[in-house]
């Protein structure tokens, strides 16, 4: 995903032609599934279908966590839920009325979409860029550098044909799903340079969203999940008039990143760092070419940095937190939990179930302090979406995945405080006795090999050992919440032992030595172990 270098040779985009059209409100572009059937809705029929759709069927998570984040906005201005005014009671109140109501008004649904623009290529104001960026940049990034997997600059197009001059234009529908994942989980570096006020700089901080992962609650009905993740105002004071979404607002400008992050439009939809220009192909149904660059003007990220400094204000509503109480500074103790492909979401379990915890060092989603005053039937129902994006704190892009949980509201600590206190132990105990397992193998291969190198033995029984053993921990952790009196520590160490067996079969039939540094090994992860302080989670 690197920007290419300026080309002469590379032609410059012209003004599109007024016939390029692609309404993000009315064009079909956002994937939608309702039982077996697919089909492709804009915006405005997302709304007014929203019952009868039962899940968004975007193909990549990174868009699809995106779109909920816009969606769940719009649904709080059709609905009235974004009233500040709303005491908690009556914001409760309204949002079960819109509930059994069971579908959005249709009128509220199309008041809202004719009154803002959404035109993809309209010249003035293109729904979600910026259209000063034809003068502001001397040349475009290109379609390749915007398309995430294309080869672009000087990289070399291993596993893809793409190059300068075959660079093949992107159906519209696509481009905007790609347009979302840049504005949410764009890398950070450097960009197409821009000039604004006579400064230019080709300097850009990566999204909001980058290298996290989202938890959104998953009704029936799409009509339900939107309700059901609408964030509550839990704000001091906020100003009449001033939130907006991009596209409320009247045009586009370098942001300020001391701003005040208002709830919900610039909460959910207006934190971006990059600014977006798409040149349209005839007629609109594809994209061309892109401008993308920086879109706040600011101090720059520390090159060292793995991720950006979030001011406190803007934390995100379907994040995980955690604090650091080491840090000095006060606006760095809190960072987001990171995405790990490998990672099974699972283990993230005890942070969602534990009520708020003063003492705590991990806070579940914001959004999950509402959920528990929904109707009990949907509240029994509701499931946990989950969208997470593996990336580092710059430009890498590693594994993007997703995952439905089964019901859980009704685990939280709030609802059955013995069943969540079972879960935060089978979660502590699994990590403990991973750490514990990889200790144990690395000794063993250093035993069984003469080695007195930590590096080497990284690479052998240790990692292989954790790959066998985390699939293991999975049938005993779900097993275990039905067998309350079974002993944690002692299950979870079973699977580590067979896992630690299976890795060093081979090596145990050939070498004694192997066999007997396994067998101690075994012996070790048995061993009783003082119990560890409950992990306190917020």
């Amino acid at each position: 995903m690197h920007l290419p270098h300026h080309r002469k040779d590379l032609p410059v985009p012209s003004l599109p032609s007024s016939a390029a059209t692609f309404s993000a409100a009315d064009d079909p572009w956002i994937d939608t599934r309702t039982g077996p059937c697919y089909s492709q809705r804009g915006l405005r029929g997302l709304f007014l279908n929203a019952h009868t759709i039962d899940d968004l069927a975007l193909p990549h998570p990174p868009a699809a966590s995106a779109l909920l984040r816009i969606a769940t906005a719009i649904t709080a201005r059709i609905t009235g839920l974004d009233d500040p005014e709303l005491t908690a009671s009556q914001w409760n109140a309204l949002r079960r009325t819109c509930l059994q109501q069971g579908r959005f008004d249709p009128d509220a649904v199309h008041a809202y979409f004719d009154q803002h623009a959404w035109d993809v290529f309209d010249l003035v104001r293109p729904w979600l860029q910026e259209p000063a960026l034809r003068t502001q940049c001397d040349h475009s990034s290109g379609i390749n550098a915007f398309v995430p997997g294309r080869p672009a600059g000087n990289n070399l197009a291993w596993f893809s044909p793409h190059g300068h001059h075959t660079a093949e234009p992107v159906p519209t529908a696509e481009a905007l799903q790609i347009l979302l994942t840049h504005h949410y989980y764009g890398r950070s570096g450097q960009c197409t340079p821009r000039t604004v006020d006579g400064v230019t700089t080709g300097r850009q901080n990566s999204g909001p969203l980058r290298s996290s992962i989202s938890f959104h609650p998953l009704g029936r009905t799409l009509h339900e999940t939107l309700l059901a993740g609408v964030p509550a105002f839990t704000g001091d004071e906020q100003l009449p008039g001033a939130d907006a979404c991009p596209w409320e607002e009247t045009a586009p400008s370098p942001q300020l990143p001391s701003a005040l992050v208002s709830w919900p439009g610039r909460l959910l939809t207006g934190q971006s760092q990059h600014a977006i220009l798409l040149v349209p192909g005839s007629g609109g149904r594809t994209v061309t070419d892109a401008y993308l660059t920086w879109a706040t003007k600011g101090p720059k990220e520390p090159e060292e940095a793995e991720e950006p400094t979030e001011p406190e204000t803007s934390t995100d509503p379907y994040l995980s937190y955690r604090f650091i109480t080491e840090r000095k500074s006060v606006a760095r103790r809190r960072t987001k939990n990171r995405a790990d492909a490998s990672r099974a979401w699972w283990r993230e379990l005890d942070t969602l179930v534990l009520a708020p915890d003063e003492h705590g060092t991990y806070v579940r989603p914001a959004v999950f302090d509402t959920l528990n005053d929904l109707p009990e039937e949907l509240r029994r129902s509701l499931r946990i979406r989950v969208h997470g994006f593996d990336q580092d704190g710059k430009v890498i892009d590693r594994q993007w995945y997703t995952a439905i949980t089964p019901p859980l509201l009704n685990w939280t600590q709030e609802h059955d405080p013995v069943k969540a206190q079972r879960i935060a132990e089978c979660c502590r105990e699994a990590e403990q006795t991973a750490q514990r397992l990889a200790t144990v193998t690395r000794k063993a291969w250093k035993t069984a090999t003469h080695s007195g190198t930590s590096k080497t033995s990284k690479t052998t029984w240790a990692n292989k050992a954790l790959a066998r053993y985390w699939p293991k921990a999975e049938t005993v952790f779900w097993r275990l919440l039905d067998e309350p009196e079974t002993d944690a520590p002692t299950a979870f160490a079973a699977a580590a032992a067979a896992a630690l067996r299976e890795v060093t079969e081979a090596a145990r039939i050939r070498h004694n030595s192997a066999a007997h540094a396994v067998a101690h090994a075994v012996k070790a992860l048995h061993r009783r172990r003082r119990p560890s302080a409950p992990r306190k989670t917020a």
